[in-house]
C-alpha cells in the first residue's frame, strides 16, 4: 500500500486535549455543543461548527461552514495548532481498560480508495458525503483521520514495539476516561517500505469521511489546468491499526413496538423460526445466538445459518434481519426505517432493558462482528447491512491534520 509521511498541523502539547475531539458523527448538535462549552480550543467549533452560530442555523448553511473557516484559521493564528518542522508519521495509541490499540497515522492515497486496493463495506449517504465534502475543501484540511485496518505485518509491527519504547509526543486521558498516546515519527521511509508490504487496507470506519476526500480530490483537480498528481489533495488522513488490535462492539436493535402482535403471538411466531430459550444472559456468548429483551425477560435466540450460504447472509445481524425483524415485526428497509433505533454497544445491555421498560417494544443484543468477518465481505466485495459495527475506542480528532 502507498501510504507517505505529511508535513500537517498539530496542537502545542499543552493543548493537545482540549484539542481533541469526538468524531464528527457520534454526536448530535446538543452533545457537542455540551462537550465543547467551555472549551475554546476544541476542534468541535470547526469539524460542528454549527454550535458557535443560532440553534436554528441550518447545519448545511454557507454560515456553517464559513465560521468552520474561521474557527480554524483562528486557532492556527493563536497558536494552538502548529505546524511541522518537516514530513512526519506518527503513533497513535489508545487504551480503554485493558484493551490497547496503536496505528501508525499517515496519508493514504485517493487513488488507492477509487481503485478499491482500500475496501469498503458500507454504503454512504450523498448528503453526508455533501456535508463533509464541502468543509474539507473549504479547509483545505482533513480534520478528522479515516480508521483502517489490515492484516497484521510483523515488520510494522516490529517497529510499532520500538517507537512505543521512546518518548511520548501526546498523553493525555480523555474525560470518558480512554488514554491517548501520540509519538512522532521524522521522515518515516522505513515505515514507508513496511507498509509497501501490506497488499490493501479496509475502512473500519470513517466511510463518509474517506469518499468525501475522494471527492474533493477530484474536485481539485477540475479546478487546477496545472495539475501533475503530486498535489497534497491527492492524499488523505488516516489511522492504520492491525486487524489483531481492533476491539468490535455489537451494535444492538430496538424496535418500539410488536408490530400489532400481543406477547404471547409474537413469541410464537419467534419460536417457528428460532430455537428460543427463557432466562438467558442480556449478552449472547458467541456467533449463531442472539439475546432478546421483552415484557421484563430476557430470551436467547439461536439462529444457525447455512455455512455454504454469503458472508453477509452468515451475519447474526442479517438473520435477525431477515427471520424477525422484517417478517414479524415489519422492518422491511433498516436504514429508512423510522421503528427501529440502534444502539452501540459501549452503552452496554442495561441501557436496552432500561428503554424497553420505559417505552415498550423489544430489544436484541447482538454478538460483536469479528475484523475478519468485515475483511471477508469486503474481499468479497459486498456490503455489511447498516449499523453492524461499533468500534471503540474511537479515534480523536485534533491530533493531526492534513493540509493541502
Amino acid at each position: 500500500m502507498r501510504i507517505r509521511a505529511f508535513q500537517g498541523l498539530v496542537p502545542l502539547a499543552a493543548h493537545a486535549a482540549e484539542v481533541a475531539c469526538v468524531p464528527y458523527d457520534v454526536v448530535d448538535r446538543a452533545e457537542a455543543a455540551a462537550l465543547a462549552a467551555g472549551r475554546p480550543r476544541s476542534l468541535l467549533h470547526v469539524d460542528r461548527a454549527e454550535i458557535d452560530l443560532p440553534p436554528d442555523t441550518d447545519p448545511h448553511g454557507d454560515v456553517v461552514y464559513a465560521r468552520a473557516r474561521e474557527n480554524f484559521l483562528r486557532l492556527q493564528h493563536d497558536g494552538v495548532l502548529v505546524r511541522e518542522a518537516g514530513p512526519c508519521l506518527y503513533v497513535y495509541q489508545q487504551q480503554m481498560g485493558a484493551h490497547r490499540q496503536r496505528g501508525l497515522v499517515a496519508v493514504c492515497h485517493v487513488g488507492d480508495y477509487d481503485a478499491e486496493r482500500i475496501k469498503k463495506h458500507e454504503k454512504t449517504r450523498r448528503d453526508k458525503e455533501d456535508d463533509r465534502t464541502r468543509l474539507i475543501d473549504t479547509l483545505g484540511a482533513n480534520t478528522g483521520p479515516v480508521f483502517l485496518t489490515y492484516r497484521d505485518e510483523p515488520a510494522v509491527t516490529a517497529l510499532v514495539e520500538a517507537k512505543t519504547r521512546e518518548q511520548a509526543l501526546h498523553d493525555f486521558t480523555a474525560p470518558d476516561g480512554i488514554r491517548h498516546t501520540v509519538w512522532r515519527i521524522a521522515g518515516g521511509g522505513e515505515w514507508v517500505a513496511a507498509f509497501g508490504r501490506v497488499p490493501q487496507l479496509y475502512i473500519a470506519d470513517g466511510h463518509h469521511r474517506a469518499a468525501s476526500a475522494a471527492r474533493v480530490a477530484r474536485l481539485r483537480r477540475e479546478r487546477n489546468p496545472r495539475h501533475a498528481g503530486a498535489e497534497d489533495y491527492n492524499w488523505f488522513l488516516c489511522v492504520i491499526f492491525p486487524a489483531s488490535e481492533l476491539k468490535i462492539l455489537p451494535y444492538n436493535r430496538i424496535v418500539p413496538d410488536l408490530n400489532g402482535h400481543a406477547l404471547a403471538a409474537f413469541l410464537e411466531k419467534v419460536r417457528a423460526g428460532f430455537d428460543l430459550e427463557e432466562n438467558a444472559p442480556p449478552a449472547p456468548a458467541g456467533t449463531g445466538r442472539v439475546s432478546m429483551y421483552l415484557g421484563g425477560q430476557w430470551y436467547g435466540l439461536r439462529c444457525p445459518v447455512d455455512p455454504r450460504a454469503d458472508p453477509v447472509a452468515r451475519l447474526d445481524v442479517s438473520v435477525l434481519q431477515n427471520r424477525l425483524l422484517a417478517p414479524i415485526l415489519g422492518i422491511d428497509d433498516p436504514r429508512t426505517s423510522r421503528r427501529i433505533d440502534f444502539v452501540g454497544g459501549i452503552r452496554g445491555t442495561d441501557e436496552l432493558a432500561r428503554r424497553v421498560d420505559a417505552r415498550g417494544g423489544v430489544a436484541f443484543s447482538l454478538y460483536p462482528v469479528t475484523v475478519a468477518q468485515l475483511m471477508d465481505i469486503a474481499d468479497a466485495g459486498q456490503i455489511m447491512p447498516p449499523k453492524s459495527t461499533w468500534f471503540e475506542p474511537k479515534l480523536r480528532s485534533g491530533l493531526f491534520i492534513h493540509t493541502f
